[in-house]
């Protein structure tokens, strides 16, 4: 992978563990949060794709629009999943089965149905991301993830980690074999998930007002960095880097968030931890080696 792709995929992972940690925040509030910040990305990038239709995206045809309207409905199907997730089960148990399983069901179905090679580096590099976002999440207790309290939120991070992986893969077709604009797919997207939710909160729409009571600064903010993280990604993806280097590499917002507990939240950070930023460290060095 280059070093200006791994550039793009480490500002992203920023990007991504910011917003998780805001979407935490709101967990509670539901469906409602899932449009509210839908809308507000929808907002805010428009400009940026008026830009583009009006200087660069030139070519449509049904494949792309199917493709768009694809991605569309398999990320609001990602962001129900999570939020859901989040409201039946413990962050702790469904973040890390779901960014564990994601890059790795995307690793193998970009070798299976992108035909991407693989190599023994970037295989070795993948599994060492994978092991240690399990490592950090779990605090080194990975057989907690097996206990009967903790299977809810297994399964749900399991649903959540094959989506990503789906997603992946349609918006990868997208933008590498399509070649549609990064910013105006995302935004085809995230504005395509908004339209096909409006029925949905059109029905009581001063329940879903008074559940984002309080809550629309949140919605703001995830609204900007979610689509800005992943429009970073998928630059990376339409530069040439595979799927099966990117998709692991995301996970590094596992590791940023433990160090920003470290230094700057004074969080005690304990050796499971701290094994676990290594095993992540380690697997993107393997990565952009690769």
């Amino acid at each position: 992978m280059s070093l200006s792709a791994l550039l793009l995929v480490i500002v992203a992972a920023i990007c991504h563990a910011s917003w998780n940690l805001l979407a935490k925040r709101a967990a509670k509030v539901g469906p409602a949060f899932v449009f509210a910040y839908g809308l507000c990305s929808t907002i805010l990038f428009a400009p940026w794709v008026i830009w583009i239709l009006v200087f660069e995206q030139n070519d449509w045809n049904w494949a792309i629009l199917g493709c768009i309207l694809l991605s569309g409905t398999l990320h609001l199907a990602y962001s129900l999943s999570l939020q859901r997730g989040y409201q039946v089960a413990d962050l702790s148990v469904v973040y890390p089965i779901a960014r564990g399983t994601g890059p790795f069901l995307s690793t193998v179905g970009a070798i299976l149905f992108i035909r991407e090679p693989a190599t023994l580096l970037g295989l070795g590099g993948m599994l060492s991301v994978v092991a240690g976002v399990l490592m950090i999440a779990t605090q080194g207790q990975i057989r907690r993830l097996l206990q009967p309290e903790a299977m809810v939120g297994v399964r749900w991070g399991l649903l959540v980690g094959l989506l990503i992986a789906a997603y992946t893969l349609v918006d990868a077709y997208g933008v590498k074999a399509l070649a549609i604009a990064p910013v105006l797919f995302d935004w085809g997207t995230t504005a395509s998930r908004t339209v096909i939710m409006l029925p949905h909160i059109a029905r009581q729409p001063g329940r879903a007002l008074e559940a984002m009571r309080g809550y629309w600064p949140i919605a703001w903010a995830v609204g900007l960095l979610s689509p800005l993280g992943y429009i970073l990604v998928l630059y990376a993806l339409r530069d040439g880097a595979p799927v099966s280097l990117v998709a692991p590499a995301r996970e590094m917002s596992m590791l940023l968030v433990t160090l920003a507990g470290l230094y700057i939240l004074k969080e005690p950070v304990g050796w499971g931890r701290l094994v676990g930023c290594c095993f992540i460290a380690a697997g993107v060095v393997m990565l952009a080696s690769s």
